[in-house]
């Protein structure tokens, strides 16, 4: 049995904190918000995850410190925009011994820092082992006990192994994978894509430009990683095209939903309003355009979602420019094939 405090009470925090204490580890939560663990802790109900009942053997807590102190896995569970900070409250109370598992999926804008990067730079102890867990995953699926996979990414092979050990059972399968940067980068940037897959189908674009997307999305994904030096075979796998198809077809997927409005002549800001929850793709776009130009790579479809959102273009003259672009072939040249173009 291990000890493992969770960071963050939202639906994947929660799916995985019952999931957790199910198959007999002691697990605590904290949340920044004091009325979300009061609600929390008295219903043993989550209001966005319907029917699942929340173990009574789950703790609440409003402290870091007694969320921190102790344990010996942390899992960050917060939105991306708020690892950092978490990150900062939580790093006075990180021991040597503790493994850090984040889950939260997106590139901070202003360091092009990833999420594991982000926690590095505030906890500031090299002996704490990070690991990036991310796949295609929903916490509506897995708070049901659904069939899932996910990824353990990290450079320390044992606590790799140790979050693959702890987070299995018959319900969850976990690979490990030595190429954290690219699970980090596909964790991200498939949220880019996922809303521009619902932006099309909230046009009116049918089942053909949404697999377009979801193909020509990867391609890009793939593009970047591969100048910025991650491995190929990671874009192939459940953190890249894996977790790209569930995103960007499934009605659980904040993103699709918010791109949908958006298709739909929804302005941004009142799309976002109306799926009430965090948009990671909006925050990870900004990141992507900066990346996009600093390793000199072509990315249409990011450009053209960022010309959207930011009211520069019409969905009808977006869909309109990346039909018309110049003609090209698909694969590079066999000698190339090691490459992605």
């Amino acid at each position: 049995m291990k000890k493992i405090g969770v960071l963050g009470a939202g639906t994947w925090g929660m799916a995985l904190a019952r999931m957790l204490s199910n198959s007999g580890h002691s697990v605590t939560v904290w949340s920044a918000i004091e009325k979300e663990i009061d609600e929390l802790s008295a219903t043993r109900r989550h209001p966005n995850l319907p029917g699942m009942e929340i173990p009574e053997a789950i703790a609440f807590t409003k402290d870091m410190e007694t969320v921190c102190r102790g344990m010996d896995i942390l899992l960050f569970a917060v939105p991306s925009v708020f690892v950092r900070s978490t990150a900062h409250k939580a790093a006075p109370y990180v021991s040597d011994a503790q493994v850090i598992v984040d889950v939260a999926k997106g590139i901070e804008a202003d360091t092009l820092f990833t999420m594991t990067q982000i926690i590095a730079d505030e906890i500031k102890n090299p002996k704490v082992a990070l690991v990036a867990l991310s796949g295609p995953t929903h916490a509506e699926e897995v708070a049901k006990d659904m069939p899932t996979t996910i990824v353990s990414a990290s450079h320390n092979a044992v606590a790799a192994e140790l979050v693959q050990e702890v987070f299995s059972n018959t319900c969850m399968r976990v690979y490990t994978n030595e190429d954290v940067l690219g699970v980090e980068l596909c964790g991200a940037m498939k949220n880019v894509i996922a809303l521009t897959a619902g932006v099309a189908t909230g046009y009116g674009c049918g089942d053909n430009a949404k697999a377009a997307l979801i193909t020509r999305g990867m391609a890009e994904i793939a593009r970047l990683g591969m100048a910025m030096g991650c491995r190929e075979q990671t874009f192939g796998g459940l953190a890249g095209i894996g977790d790209l198809i569930v995103t960007a077809t499934s009605p659980h997927s904040r993103n699709n939903r918010c791109g949908m409005l958006i298709g739909q002549g929804i302005p941004t800001e009142e799309a976002v309003a109306k799926v009430g929850m965090v948009v990671e793709g909006l925050y990870a776009l900004p990141a992507a355009m900066r990346l996009k130009e600093k390793y000199g790579v072509d990315m249409p479809i990011v450009e053209t979602l960022d010309a959207v959102v930011s009211g520069k273009s019409s969905v009808a003259e977006a869909v309109r420019s990346l039909m018309t672009r110049g003609q090209k072939p698909e694969l590079p040249p066999a000698a190339l094939d090691n490459q992605y173009r």
